[in-house]
């Protein structure tokens, strides 16, 4: 995908130019391994107790919004009233000896990979400071350079609608930017990181707080807020996956942007910019933008 961490004057298709400081690309590696570590844990805790609630309080004859579970030799992942078979992924699979197993999320999923909630917290408290000082040195960082104000506040012409439909557009059909342009972020990149980085980032780590009692006694304010400690787990829960879909995304978008080029980029800096090809002119105000 493109990015903008290059200040080169017009660079040629083909040259092989800087594209992400090191600070990013240290961050970026660290902050990967930490949320991969982060989501299997979560999900070796999440085994513990497979339901979500809303509230305050939660337990096994509450009523859950979201539960997986088994049912005699089925099962089950249950969202409110519907209802999908999960059989062999959750709720029911089996295990690399043969046995059967009705934990709701399956080994290979898992940190560890096999059930222990103390050591699945262990893995999980110990790469979320990893996840958060990373985090606060990148922002501290990023907002000193002005990598933030520079390359990542939209312009008030990419905010348009035409220009958005313009890009998405342009993403559906697989239209990669060429050349100098592939050094700068659009405007869909640039939602979606500020989205990522100010507000599911803060929110998780939030969210991760108030379920600890003694976060709860320092800062109660933090239970109101979020409605609940439940409530809490419900949003964590959430706002785990959607950024799970968003590094699918990303990943996805590698692959297809040339996944060489893009995978160097990020652990040597240099990207090779690529060659210009026939392409839908951009809209009027775009072009002025």
């Amino acid at each position: 995908m493109a990015s903008a961490d290059s200040e080169a004057a017009e660079p040629q298709p083909g040259a092989l130019v800087r594209r992400h400081r090191l600070s990013t690309r240290l961050w970026h590696w660290t902050n990967a391994v930490a949320i991969v570590v982060l989501l299997m844990s979560g999900l070796s805790i999440f085994n513990a107790h497979p339901r979500l609630y809303w509230g305050s309080y939660g337990a096994n004859f509450d009523e859950a919004w979201l539960e997986i579970y088994s049912e005699n030799d089925r099962g089950y992942l249950e969202i409110g009233d519907r209802r999908w078979d999960t059989t062999g992924v959750l709720g029911r699979w089996t295990e690399p000896d043969g046995d059967i197993s009705t934990r709701a999320f399956p080994h290979w999923s898992t940190i560890p990979g096999y059930y222990s909630l103390a050591t699945g917290r262990l893995w999980h408290f110990f790469f979320a400071w990893i996840f958060v000082l990373a985090g606060l040195a990148y922002w501290a960082w990023s907002f000193g350079n002005r990598h933030v104000q520079r390359d990542l506040a939209p312009r008030r012409a990419e905010l348009s609608l035409r220009h958005i439909w313009h890009d998405i557009k342009d993403h559906a059909r697989l239209r990669f930017p060429t050349g100098a342009a592939a050094l700068k972020y659009n405007i869909l990149q640039k939602l979606s990181y500020l989205i990522v980085l100010f507000v599911l980032l803060p929110l998780i780590v939030l969210t991760g707080l108030t379920m600890s009692p003694t976060m709860n006694a320092a800062w109660p304010w933090l239970l109101d807020i979020f409605g609940g400690r439940q409530s809490a787990r419900s949003i964590h829960f959430i706002v785990a996956f959607l950024i799970t879909a968003f590094i699918a995304v990303h990943l996805i978008m590698v692959v297809l942007a040339g996944p060489f080029n893009e995978i160097r980029s990020m652990i040597t800096g240099r990207f090779r910019l690529p060659k210009d090809r026939a392409a839908k002119p951009a809209p009027a105000e775009e072009a002025a933008a």
